[in-house]
């Protein structure tokens, strides 16, 4: 029998990282998330990853093959950690909805999360901004990857909640998908707003956009 703990692969079993190794790749990545998100991909550095990482470059190597395959490691896990949270929140929020009238304060509720969120992901959408303004130099696979494991996919589970509701009576809606994009333009309005965390945003304004985000997708959405 393989070891405790061991990870087979094609017939034969392989044991996970050691402790020191993962600590080491971690502190890669860590640097790494910082370093892109202040520099951008192109001006990013392995050498500065390397001293943000507190690691020398002879080590990320044995870890990555090159600039590329790092910022697409630490891109994507981010993104898809980013989208893991949101669809913790819906399912807190949508499996509240029992009435009509439970509709509009859990939307707040989660609009309000939603925003939080953000909040607490800064160096995620630092890295997003870069995405923005460096899109002509990046690999595009490595952005058509994160669309597919981030924004899409967000908005494909959002859309299931969505189906779910109007399926119960508790939403008039048509077409899910649709009205996924919407929700998460009106209710993630704040995300755009601040440029995706790099304009500060107060408190009143943040509940200005999130209250009426919720309300305008009510209008459109809410079963008569």
């Amino acid at each position: 029998m393989p070891e405790r703990g061991a990870v087979r692969t094609g017939g034969t079993a392989e044991k996970p990282p050691r402790k020191g190794l993962l600590e080491k790749r971690r502190a890669i990545e860590r640097g790494a998330r910082t370093v892109f998100g202040q520099e951008g991909y192109t001006r990013a550095s392995i050498d500065a990853i390397a001293a943000a990482a507190g690691v020398s470059t002879r080590t990320i190597y044995n870890h990555f093959t090159d600039k590329e395959e790092l910022f697409r490691t630490v891109f994507l896990e981010s993104a898809a950690s980013v989208t893991a949270g949101l669809g913790e929140l819906f399912g807190q929020h949508f499996q509240r909805f029992r009435t009509t009238a439970d509709i509009e304060s859990e939307l707040l509720a989660l609009a309000r999360e939603w925003a939080e969120h953000t909040v607490q992901h800064p160096e995620h959408f630092a890295l997003v901004r870069q995405i923005i303004t460096e899109a002509p130099r990046m690999p595009a696979d490595v952005i058509e990857e994160w669309q597919r494991v981030g924004p899409r996919a967000v908005r494909a589970e959002l859309a299931e909640w969505l189906r779910t509701l109007a399926r119960q009576g508790l939403l008039d809606i048509d077409d899910a998908d649709v009205a996924a994009r919407q929700f998460s333009l009106l209710v993630g309005g704040i995300t755009l707003e601040s440029f995706f965390g790099a304009v500060p945003v107060s408190a009143d304004e943040a509940e200005s956009l999130v209250v009426s985000g919720a309300r305008a997708f009510l209008k459109l959405y809410g079963a008569s």
